[in-house]
């Protein structure tokens, strides 16, 4: 009898059960690779404080100032970052967005970074009182030199008839 129970239906749900029982799970790993490398991070904002995301960014290296050497995007917090090669000297570093910009300077040498210097942007700055007075006038001259223009070429004109 047990022989027919082995060999009937449910001896097959017994051997497939047994073929099916759980296994180990054979799980897959994650790896990290770690180097450490000397690099120079930039941060690029206003100076209201608000990053420059996505602010385009080009760097210069020291035997070359005039064809960028690499160029990027900042991220959402208006940084970059890079590594300069084995070139010693001042790299120049450049970010601009929307008509506002700025120049930056490290000088790299053989032992990693050195000294950073930032010139002062490029955006325009906000006119302040005595700016606007002037600018203020200058209209208020072209309007009257205007008017008085085409009063004399009426008078003229009238004249011609």
């Amino acid at each position: 009898m047990p022989s027919a129970i082995a060999s009937g239906p449910v001896g097959a749900v017994v051997a497939l059960m047994l073929l099916a029982a759980p296994s180990p799970l054979l799980a897959h790993g994650a790896l990290l690779e770690l180097a450490e490398t000397r690099a120079v991070t930039v941060h690029a904002h206003y100076d209201t404080g608000a990053p420059m995301a996505a602010a385009q960014v080009a760097v210069f290296a020291p035997d070359d100032p005039a064809t960028p050497w690499l160029t990027g995007r900042t991220d959402d917090d208006g940084r970059f970052t890079f590594v300069p090669d084995d070139r010693a000297g001042r790299w120049a570093v450049q970010a601009r967005q929307a008509g506002h910009g700025a120049m930056g300077y490290i000088t790299w040498g053989a032992a990693g970074p050195g000294e950073a210097t930032v010139l002062a942007t490029a955006s325009p700055a906000a006119p302040d009182g005595l700016q606007r007075l002037v600018l203020a006038a200058c209209v208020v001259w072209a309007c009257i030199s205007t008017a008085l223009y085409l009063r004399r070429r009426r008078a003229e004109a009238g004249e011609a008839r």
